[in-house]
């Protein structure tokens, strides 16, 4: 064999391993780019090199790297997948919740569950005046709910139960005293002047006064007002609500506000007013039921809702109120807002605020009594409600986070004491 024959057959073994190399690479940016444009490729028999044991040279060569193609192209995916999982927020939420804001007056009439106990009285015989009801140990703020077993829903049952009665009967009587259930024997007296018997007490099965609605959820026509608990003006207890209504108020005139003395909306509206929605709940957190549709239908507020700001989203700063000084006309007021404590638990007065607009200050000198529940905007933001003044100040007061009060419906949380009073 000549040395050109030889060095020809040299090259041609250079070449084909050449080409052999070049195939094998291709094949692997072939299967990884073939991956990516179909999105997956079925791995599982290909799990490890020692199954690649028959075949060519050349043809296990193409498979160790598509081998290795396919792994690495497994390695980014689930690379990718983790990366995308934990860039994802805790917090959230497909829903996204939004209130239509009110500031309308508002009248509330209650019923209670029961009757209310708010005094005693003494009752004349001839040996002469007791209160049976203080004998008997009925304290005042108990609520009676039962008279020998039969339900007293209002003070008429009462009446007509006690008519009945004669002098030295005994009768069982089932209250429930700051949540807990008691039973009190009392023996009524006969009243030396009006010949009938008598407890010894005042009771009341009702209550009523005016505030500010906060807001209404278009989806589910549930409400918010007032921010705080209605209380009775005699006993201070929170009434416990059997049923209640809403009423449309007429705002006719501002006793104004001066330090020491709060001032009050002096608002009207008549005994048989037409409702516009149900009271269900007397809350710490204000007043909730449902709006009738009627209502809601001719409302001027349909397109006015406004999403929510949960307690660490308020901030110290502007804000304006919704609040009606005149007829019924709702308009918005300038506050600040000096502190808002990012409450994790339910709670109230968790702002404190103070009023900034000069027209509000000149015509109620703050915070006034039926300012209760005037909603509170921030950025575009319903995050709150007016509650309380300061009695010292009545240009500043508090305020309740407008979550807790959602959480009350069903759209879905040795140092000097400044005095206050409830602004409704």
């Amino acid at each position: 064999m000549t040395n050109r024959k030889k060095m020809g057959i040299v090259i041609a073994i250079i070449l084909l391993s050449c080409l052999i190399i070049s195939s094998g690479v291709k094949t692997e940016q072939f299967v990884f780019h073939a991956w990516q444009s179909a999105g997956s490729i079925n791995s599982e028999h290909f799990q490890s090199d020692t199954q690649l044991t028959s075949g060519s040279p050349i043809t296990m060569l193409v498979k160790k790297k598509k081998v290795r193609a396919i792994r690495r192209s497994k390695e980014m995916r689930n690379a990718i997948a983790v990366s995308n999982h934990t860039a994802l927020p805790a917090n959230v939420s497909d829903k996204d919740i939004r209130l239509i804001p009110g500031g309308q007056s508002i009248g509330v009439q209650l019923s209670t569950k029961g009757v209310l106990v708010v005094g005693y009285h003494l009752v004349t015989t001839t040996g002469g005046e007791e209160s049976p009801g203080e004998s008997a140990g009925i304290r005042v703020g108990d609520v009676i709910t039962k008279i020998n077993g039969k339900s007293m829903q209002s003070i008429t049952d009462v009446r007509r139960l006690m008519r009945a009665a004669k002098s030295g009967d005994q009768l069982q009587v089932t209250l429930i005293r700051q949540r807990t259930m008691v039973k009190k024997h009392l023996i009524p007296i006969m009243d030396a002047q009006n010949r009938h018997c008598q407890m010894g007490l005042f009771i009341r099965d009702s209550a009523s006064g005016i505030g500010t609605m906060t807001f209404y959820d278009p989806n589910t026509g549930s409400y918010g007002a007032l921010g705080h608990v209605i209380s009775d003006r005699d006993t201070g207890q929170p009434i416990m609500v059997k049923d209640g209504r809403i009423v449309r108020s007429i705002v006719q005139a501002i006793d104004r506000g001066r330090e020491g003395k709060p001032g009050e909306k002096i608002a009207f509206f008549p005994e048989n007013a037409v409702s516009i929605g149900s009271v269900s709940k007397n809350t710490p957190f204000g007043i909730f039921g449902k709006m009738e549709k009627n209502y809601m239908m001719r409302s001027e507020m349909m397109n006015a809702a406004l999403p929510i700001a949960k307690a660490e989203q308020v901030k110290e700063g502007p804000a304006k109120i919704l609040t009606v000084l005149n007829g019924n006309k709702v308009e918005a007021f300038d506050i600040r807002i000096l502190n808002s404590i990012p409450q994790k638990h339910p709670a109230t007065k968790g702002l404190v605020i103070k009023i900034t607009d000069p027209r509000l200050l000149k015509a109620t000198g703050g915070i006034i009594q039926g300012m209760s529940g005037s909603p509170i905007i921030q950025n575009g933001k319903l995050v709150g409600a007016v509650t309380h003044v300061f009695v010292n100040d009545p240009t500043s007061g508090y305020g309740v986070h407008i979550e807790w009060m959602i959480d009350e419906t069903n759209v879905n949380h040795g140092h000097q004491v400044i005095r206050k009073e409830m602004a409704s």
